[in-house]
C-alpha cells in the first residue's frame, strides 16, 4: 500500500441530529435519491423523522442505521473529488459507507444491508436485556480491570475503543451497572447510551448470524481505496477476508484507537469525517493530542462546509 496521506471516517450511531442530510438532499437529485433507497429498504419515512419528527424517534436503532448510511453518502457522492482520501475507515455502523465508498459493495446493497442491521440489532436488543455505556475520565487499563472484576458468568466486555480515555462497555444490563458503580468509585465517569441493547457483544450473535448469511450472498470485490476494519484495526484488500471481517463486527469490539493509530503510522496526518456533528473528528483529535508532527482533523457536516473544502 502506498503511503496513506489522507483518511475519510464515516460515522456511526451516536452522530445522529435533528435535520441531517437535509440540505445536501434538496440540492442534489442523487443525494435525494438516497434517502428515497433508504426508506424503502427501511420501509420507513424516514426524511419524516430525521427532518421534522422528534429526537427520541431518531435514537431507534431501525430507522437510524438506514438514514446515517444516506446522510455520509450523500455526503460522499457530492464531494469525494474534493474529498480525494488515499483510505478510507467507518466507526462501527460507518464502516458500511466506507465500504460503499472504495466500491467493496455498490450503494444500494449497502442501504439494504445497514436497513437489515438495524433491524436485527434493534429486535435482538429488545430481547436480550443488554445494555451500554460510555466510561470516561479512566485509562483502558483500568476499564479493563472493573470489566474482568465484575464480569461472572454473563457478558461484559469493552465494545469500543474510542480515544485513550473514551471507552464503551456493552452486556448484560445488571453487569453493566454494577461496572458503572466501580467507576464512580474510581473517580471516573460511566453514562448509559440512548440504544437498544448491547452492540459489540456476543449478545449479538443471534443476529449476526442471519446477518452472516445475507452479506454470504453478496459481489465483494477489491476495494479502490484502502479500508481500515473495526475488527482488526488494519487494512484488508482480499474480499473473502473482508466479508469475515464485517461478519464478526457486530460480536465484536471497535478498535478504533488502535485504527487511527494504525492510519498515522501508514503517514496519515489529515482526517476527514463526512457526516453531522463531528463526533469522529473530536476522538481523532483525543488520540492524536500527543503526537510530535502536525496534523489536521476536520469535519464536514454539510453544504458549508463541503463548499469551504473544495474552494
Amino acid at each position: 500500500m502506498s503511503k496513506v496521506k489522507t483518511v475519510v471516517v464515516f460515522p456511526g450511531q451516536g452522530s445522529q441530529e435533528p435535520g441531517m442530510g437535509r440540505d445536501v438532499a434538496e440540492r442534489f437529485p442523487e443525494a435525494m435519491e438516497l434517502w428515497r433507497r433508504a426508506e424503502k429498504a427501511a420501509g420507513a419515512p424516514l426524511r419524516e423523522i430525521y427532518w421534522d419528527g422528534a429526537e427520541t424517534d431518531m435514537a431507534c436503532t431501525r430507522y437510524l442505521q438506514p438514514a446515517m448510511t444516506a446522510t455520509t453518502l450523500a455526503l460522499w457522492i457530492v464531494g469525494h473529488e474534493h474529498l480525494a482520501p488515499d483510505a478510507l475507515a467507518g466507526h462501527s455502523l460507518g464502516e458500511f459507507a466506507a465500504l460503499a465508498a472504495a466500491r467493496v459493495l455498490e450503494i444500494p446493497d449497502v442501504l439494504e444491508l445497514t436497513a437489515l442491521r438495524g433491524r436485527l440489532m434493534d429486535e435482538a436488543g429488545a430481547a436480550s436485556g443488554g445494555k451500554m455505556a460510555a466510561i470516561l475520565k479512566l485509562p483502558r487499563e483500568a476499564v479493563q480491570e472493573i470489566v474482568d472484576t465484575v464480569r461472572k458468568d454473563g457478558e461484559l466486555r469493552i465494545a469500543n475503543d474510542n480515544s485513550p480515555a473514551q471507552f464503551v462497555i456493552s452486556g448484560n444490563a445488571v453487569l453493566v451497572d454494577q461496572a458503572a458503580g466501580l467507576v464512580k468509585e474510581r473517580k471516573g465517569r460511566a453514562v448509559p447510551l440512548a440504544v437498544s441493547g448491547a452492540f459489540h457483544s456476543s449478545l449479538m450473535r443471534e443476529p449476526a448470524r442471519e446477518f452472516a448469511g445475507v452479506l454470504r450472498k453478496l459481489d465483494w470485490r477489491e476495494p479502490r481505496v484502502p479500508v481500515y476494519f473495526n475488527v482488526s484495526a488494519a487494512v484488508e484488500s482480499d474480499p473473502v477476508r473482508i466479508e469475515s471481517l464485517v461478519a464478526e463486527q457486530m460480536t465484536s469490539s471497535v478498535l478504533w484507537t488502535q485504527s487511527v493509530q494504525a492510519q498515522w503510522h501508514d503517514g496519515a496526518r489529515i482526517w476527514i469525517e463526512p457526516g453531522p456533528k463531528g463526533v469522529l473528528t473530536r476522538l481523532v483529535s483525543a488520540i492524536l493530542a500527543k503526537m510530535d508532527e502536525p496534523w489536521e482533523a476536520k469535519s464536514v457536516q454539510g453544504l458549508d462546509q463541503l463548499e469551504a473544502l473544495s474552494a
